[in-house]
């Protein structure tokens, strides 16, 4: 009897040191290694004149509940590889997000941290090969109506 105890203790050790570990390493992971398990839908471009990379982009795993784990990428000049996580309900083809941006940013000359909100709503169709629908942003001149095309990788892995 104390064996069969010993040896179920045992387990539910391991078990939950697996669980752990998987754990650690999912949040460990690059942006690159995430979202390769993701659909990748993307606006990104380089601006011919300045190099900048503009647009949006958004990897989406769909979960068997019909809910989404969602990263909105917004880039406005260089990209940024962290992304908005955003949580959402995909009922058909329509897809509908929600979450809070959380910019960080420096005030110059004063060199303070500056932390500013803001919700973000993406609402949409989507399907095997585009998103067609909005992506806003509180307080930003985001487009009223967007597409993005699937591509394979996010603008940054590609490299």
């Amino acid at each position: 009897m104390r064996r069969a105890r010993d040896v179920a203790i045992f387990v539910s050790i391991l078990a939950f040191s697996r669980i752990l570990g998987a754990q650690q390493r999912s949040s460990s992971e690059t942006p690159c290694a995430q979202t390769a398990r993701m659909r990748i839908y993307s606006n990104a471009f380089a601006h011919e004149e300045t190099g900048d990379i503009l647009g949006d982009e958004f990897a989406i795993k769909s979960n068997r509940d019909s809910t989404a784990d969602i990263l909105l990428y917004v880039y406005e000049g260089a990209p940024d590889d962290e992304g908005i996580p955003l949580s959402g309900r995909i009922s058909g083809k329509q897809l509908a997000a929600q979450g809070t941006w959380v910019e960080r940013g420096v005030e110059y000359p004063a060199k303070q941290e500056v932390i500013e909100n803001h919700a973000v709503k993406i609402n949409g169709t989507l399907d095997a090969t585009s998103f067609r629908g909005d992506i806003r942003i509180e307080d930003m001149n985001s487009p009223d109506n967007v597409r993005l095309k699937r591509v394979k990788k996010l603008w940054f892995c590609k490299r």
